[in-house]
């Protein structure tokens, strides 16, 4: 344990060197949060954590793969012998299924065709990886004045829009992988509010926006740092915050 136990809040981030998940360190580190950069690959997760101390941030890579719980436990050991509990939790990484394409190129994901292999890979990430590193993270989180989780879902999420045939993702090909996985991090997401609300963990659900980013092949309109606003309105709320909600920089997104 060491001296930022007590003069900073801590915060991990997973799929951090890259995206959304390194904007999100970079800002949560210029509001002097300690931010653990949580990448698969440790040259990398490496790097962007130097590049946030060169912008003066405290920043420290985790190796950390989602996918493999193993990484998750060793990652909560490693911060619980140096920092002694953790306040904020952002789960952030997520594939697509389709690789690096534009969404109106994703025709492998519609539902009348797709590979359940895709499916399964797509769910182990995006919505067991999370159930796996908070489950490791929580004892942590317990320690916290204030603890907080973020999971990053989609407007594509939402059944609401999703449902609506005249609705601004109508013309895009039809998705049983990643939006069915997000739609399930989103009911995830109350559970763990609804659990987790008489601890004062406060967990929700941010819609960051079509941001560009590896996963769209860099076709949306938002910058990372745009995408990663809500994530960190949602990673700073104060006591009197909500849970259990759907949130975008606009407000409440509906289910």
């Amino acid at each position: 344990m060491d001296e930022h136990t007590v003069r900073r809040r801590v915060a991990l981030i997973t799929g951090a060197n890259k995206g959304i998940g390194r904007a999100t360190a970079e800002r949560l580190a210029k509001l002097g949060m300690t931010v653990l950069m949580g990448a698969r690959d440790p040259r990398l997760g490496e790097e962007a954590a130097a590049a946030v101390r060169a912008g003066g941030g405290a920043a420290h890579a985790v190796t950390l793969d989602v996918t493999d719980p193993a990484t998750a436990e060793d990652a909560a050991r490693w911060i619980g012998e140096r920092f002694g509990h953790l306040d904020v939790l952002v789960n952030n990484a997520a594939i697509t299924g389709s690789g690096r394409v534009a969404p109106e190129d994703a025709v492998d994901q519609i539902p009348s065709g797709v590979d359940l292999d895709m499916v399964r890979a797509v769910f182990e990430t995006n919505v067991f990886g999370v159930i796996a590193v908070t489950n490791a993270m929580l004892p942590l989180l317990r320690r916290s004045s204030a603890p907080r989780i973020v999971n990053l879902s989609s407007g594509a999420a939402s059944l609401t829009v999703t449902s609506d045939p005249g609705g601004p993702l109508a013309a895009l090909p039809q998705s049983a992988a990643y939006a069915p996985s997000k739609t399930a991090l989103n009911a995830l997401t109350v559970q763990y509010a609804n659990e987790l609300r008489k601890h004062g963990i406060l967990v929700n659900a941010a819609a960051p926006g079509y941001v560009a980013t590896d996963i769209n092949d860099h076709r949306g309109f938002l910058t990372p740092a745009q995408g990663a606003a809500i994530v960190v309105r949602l990673a700073a709320l104060g006591s009197d915050g909500p849970t259990g909600g759907f949130f975008s920089v606009e407000g409440p997104v509906p289910w």
